[in-house]
């Protein structure tokens, strides 16, 4: 009996469930179902039993379509309270004339899980940048090295825990086990980027619906990541706002006769509104659509950038810029961010990662976290497969431990020196580490 992989994309806009698995080809979806979503806010749940009302024809239809009863699935984690921050830790060595051995590095790296957040918040995963040892600055690998002092500089990604408790609380009630939480940025890098790119430095936006989510990797290290309120639920209302239009023709508008330059936009053609009630209907330009759709551009991809130069790699992106997501199809948006950010742009789907026999309607940027989630749960399972085999059976590096993702009383009725037993031994991963998997070559082997 076959073993599949099954993701769960809670998008803004829509829902997305998917069931695949990896073959000597690439990555084969077997089952794709999408359907617009309601209870989600920029990116985050907010109604939950909405969510629910959304997610359940998703997996109805899968399992109509290929008979397969979903029981575990990955899900995107994202929203505007992703935050990032810089941080550093310090240990002076008793011994200097000793290796510096793997386990003082994981120490340094579990030290900086408890560095004080704001209320409501919990630090989902800590990245080493550097290592400074002694007088050797900015080094990558320092195991083996010898020195006095050893200074780590950690890039801590941060969000609300409520938003995965929600999250949770959605994939629970639809008869589901949460197998891991991933953030959805490094989801969408694993559906689009290549390894030269990751290599070289490459800045990803993923446009949804209501964030707009950047991603920086460069050197096979995630940099930065950030999240830009607004996305293509943005453009719609202001084009409704602005044309005094429903939502539905907006969108409508939007999509068939947008523009992102309002230069390339034709001066002699216009959009007929039908009017409402026997009132009468209006016409609307286009060059009008397309003024309305650059200033709200404009206006992300200049958080884009204030949020490239705030990492500090802004000199570094050899590898340009990479959109994907369902903004991305936004007409002429590759030659406007190229032009206004100096960058090489191109726009990416999941084609790459995914057979030639998986369902068309996957092979969209849309779908690009998605197909990433499935991604990451393939290779984890491979992962899994790979470490019962030597006897190296090690606990799932996640972003949100099980337990930790229970109610209040569950936690409270477990003993609390078993609990921080348990926390203290898992051994946790770094990005660098969870995305070498997916590209490495070895892996990719059937």
């Amino acid at each position: 009996m076959k073993t599949y992989t099954a993701a769960i994309d809670l998008g803004t806009t829509k829902v997305v469930s998917l069931v695949g698995e990896k073959s000597e080809s690439g990555y084969k979806i077997i089952a794709f179902r999408e359907t617009p979503s309601k209870g989600i806010m920029r990116g985050e749940v907010v109604n939950i039993q909405n969510v629910l009302d959304s997610l359940m024809p998703t997996l109805d239809g899968i399992k109509q379509d290929c008979n397969v009863d979903i029981k575990e699935v990955y899900v995107g984690i994202a929203g505007q309270h992703i935050r990032c921050s810089d941080e550093g830790c310090k240990r002076n060595r008793q011994r200097p004339d000793n290796l510096i051995t793997q386990e003082e590095i994981d120490d340094m790296t579990e030290e900086m899980y408890k560095t004080r957040v704001n209320a409501g918040e919990k630090i989902l995963h800590v990245i080493p940048q550097s290592y400074n040892v002694d007088d050797h600055i900015g080094q990558t690998e320092v195991v083996g090295m010898v020195g006095s002092q050893v200074e780590g500089n950690y890039k801590l990604f941060i969000g609300r825990t409520n938003s995965a408790e929600h999250s949770k609380s959605v994939i629970t009630r639809a008869g589901l086990k949460l197998k891991e939480l991933v953030l959805e940025p490094v989801a969408s890098a694993l559906a689009v980027l290549s390894e030269e790119e990751m290599e070289t430095g490459v800045a990803m936006i993923d446009i949804g619906g209501g964030t707009t989510d950047l991603l920086i990797i460069e050197n096979n290290i995630i940099r930065h990541t950030a999240v830009i309120p607004f996305g293509g639920n943005s453009i719609t209302e202001d084009l409704k706002q602005g044309c005094g239009v429903s939502t539905r023709n907006a969108e409508q508008m939007k999509i068939q006769y947008g523009s992102c330059i309002t230069e390339y936009a034709p001066d002699n053609k216009t959009v007929i509104i039908p009017g409402v009630n026997g009132t009468n209907s209006r016409e609307v330009s286009f060059k009008v659509i397309a003024s309305i759709i650059e200033a709200r551009v404009a206006e992300i991809v200049e958080a884009i950038m204030y949020e490239i130069e705030r990492s500090g790699y802004q000199d570094k992106l050899h590898g340009g810029i990479v959109l994907t997501g369902g903004g991305s199809n936004l007409a002429h948006i590759c030659n406007y961010v190229t032009y206004k950010t100096g960058y090489n742009t191109r726009i990416a789907s999941p084609q790459n990662n995914i057979t030639f026999d998986s369902p068309e309607a996957v092979n969209k940027p849309s779908s690009s976290t998605a197909v990433g989630l499935l991604i990451y749960g393939c290779e984890k399972a491979i992962e899994r497969i790979n470490e019962m085999e030597s006897g190296n059976v090690m606990v799932d590096p996640m972003l949100f431990p099980q337990e930790e993702l229970e109610t209040v009383q569950v936690r409270s009725a477990e003993p609390e020196n078993k609990r921080k037993k348990v926390i203290t031994k898992e051994k946790r991963k770094s990005f660098l580490e969870i995305m070498s998997t997916f590209f490495d070559s070895e892996n990719n082997e059937a």
